[in-house]
């Protein structure tokens, strides 16, 4: 286990709400750690729809999803933060501490460990877990021994075989990627039409006119082989059932991903479906210290609206700030005009 990350603000999703919680609780000198269950920030903005065009931001007429989480990364470079991909918050409890506000310990999947003052679940519509293959026993009997759901460091198949099952913009963007550091990519689908970006796609095909990518379809996989680690695969026709064996190095599962409220059910939270209850004051839950803000926040007149959650988590930070400063004021100060908060963000104001 690693040693302990203390913040004042843990952010669980690095969507574009929890990317900006970073530029408040900036403005306010407060620390933040951002763990995220995906490999990338961006949340569904990055995961699910990149290309989509965003018409109801103020002052921003169109811009497109992947370009909006850039921007708030721009945004957001002035301040230190964590960030901590690819692994979700697993458990939370009270810590005692001298202090009059208790603080929060949490672990990760990755058996990383946090002290926070203030949790804030800005996690969207939960946790995005990977699509399993549907049609084998025991699809993570090989996980991180050669299966993967996610590329966590592209370096790590550089010059093996590799094998991609998938049909979407993650298994074109990552068979283009990794088929010049690969010694091999085979993509495999259960039809020959794909659902991803029609671009990446006629990329992926010219790979395959030129033999540097093997695709096969339609196929869906029978069998995973290996002793220790994977060394092979049985995959079947979709429509002649012939069974045909291949060997392997890596095998990519990019089936893409369910949305789960996971171990967030297990809080002692106000849940509504598979939303969090909060008061529209704080956006406080009915926990102390546990903020839900953005898209899984619920509260009378809520509206599932990125402008909307930014809001939320503007005020939400603020009574953060008085957790973690109790008695003190917090401070004010319009970003237009005040120098302090120029200094921070490192620009210049004629």
């Amino acid at each position: 286990m690693s040693d302990k990350l203390e913040s004042d603000i843990l952010i669980i999703g690095a969507g574009p709400v929890g990317l900006f919680t970073v530029f408040e609780a900036g403005l306010l000198d407060l620390k933040c750690q951002i763990v995220d269950n995906l490999d990338k920030v961006g949340g569904q903005c990055a995961e699910l729809y990149p290309d989509k065009p965003i018409f109801d931001i103020p002052g921003v007429p169109k811009q497109n999803a992947e370009d909006h989480v850039q921007a708030i990364l721009e945004q957001i470079k002035p301040f230190k933060y964590g960030l901590h991909l690819g692994q979700r918050v697993e458990e939370i409890q009270q810590v005692e501490s001298n202090e009059d506000i208790k603080k929060w310990r949490l672990i990760t999947s990755e058996s990383n460990e946090f002290i926070t003052t203030n949790i804030f679940i800005a996690a969207g519509g939960g946790s995005f877990e990977p699509r399993r293959p549907p049609n084998i026993l025991d699809p993570d009997k090989f996980l991180n021994k050669g299966v993967a759901y996610s590329v966590r460091d592209k370096k790590n198949y550089k010059n093996k075989d590799v094998i991609i099952f998938g049909g979407g913009d993650s298994a074109l963007d990552w068979t283009v990627e990794l088929a010049d550091i690969a010694k091999s990519v085979t993509l495999i689908h259960r039809r020959d039409k794909f659902r991803g970006a029609p671009n990446t796609e006629s990329q992926m095909r010219e790979l395959v006119e030129t033999g540097k990518v093997e695709l096969k379809t339609p196929y869906v996989i029978e069998e995973l082989v290996g002793t220790d680690t994977i060394s092979g695969v049985a995959i079947k026709h979709f429509e002649t059932k012939e069974i045909e064996s291949l060997d392997c190095e890596e095998i990519l599962f990019l089936f893409g991903l369910n949305k789960k409220l996971g171990p967030i059910i297990n809080w002692g939270l106000d849940l509504k479906g598979k939303k969090v209850s909060v008061d529209t004051e704080k956006y406080q839950t009915n926990v102390e210290g546990i903020f839900a803000v953005g898209d899984i926040a619920d509260y009378p007149g809520k509206l599932d609206l990125i402008l909307c959650g930014y809001h939320e988590t503007t005020l939400a930070v603020q009574h953060a700030y008085q957790r973690c400063f109790p008695g003190k004021r917090v401070p004010f100060a319009y970003t237009t005009s005040n120098t302090k908060l120029h200094k921070k963000l490192g620009v210049n104001v004629d």
